[in-house]
């Protein structure tokens, strides 16, 4: 038997006037991405922007469903458009804010396993980190540098070339 530690590193920012610019403006974006969502069962709206390679803003929102579990999260919305619309093309960050319309939300809303497991994927395509900013309605916002800062023992294809 042998144990290892995993570790993970984490940028905190105060709220929206501390993120550099091209950031704070991708994840306004991501806000008005989150004021369309389609969450009349949970009340909980999740907004996502993805910004590409070449410049382009690509959003999402959660999109949910009576039959249940027929919905689909923010992030994986936005990802899915990105490969629909710019083929092969990386994707340099992504920012992720939430919202309720039961509570304040002030803490910090990370992407779901499923929407981390997408990401990473992503980021394995690629052949680059993706950096993920996230928040709730206010607050902080947190950075992590790469999806594996989240999910740093992932399910890829090479766990399927082992079989």
């Amino acid at each position: 038997m042998r144990k290892f530690k995993i570790s993970s590193e984490f940028t905190v920012y105060d709220g929206l006037k501390e993120l550099p610019e091209e950031v704070r403006y991708v994840m306004l974006k991501a806000v008005q991405a989150r004021s369309n969502a389609y969450a009349p069962y949970s009340k909980f709206r999740v907004g996502a922007a993805l910004l590409m390679d070449n410049g382009d803003v690509v959003v999402g929102n959660n999109q949910e469903n009576a039959a249940y579990p027929n919905g689909l999260c923010a992030e994986r919305v936005a990802i899915y458009h990105a490969g629909a619309v710019y083929p092969g093309m990386p994707v340099r960050f992504l920012c992720v804010t939430a919202a309720s319309e039961l509570r304040k939300v002030t803490e910090a809303i990370p992407p779901c396993g499923s929407c981390r497991q997408t990401i990473a994927e992503y980021e394995e395509n690629q052949n680059s980190p993706i950096p993920i900013y996230f928040m709730g309605d206010s607050g902080e916002i947190i950075m992590a540098s790469s999806l594996s800062d989240l999910l740093p023992l992932i399910f890829s294809k090479d766990s399927l070339n082992n079989i």
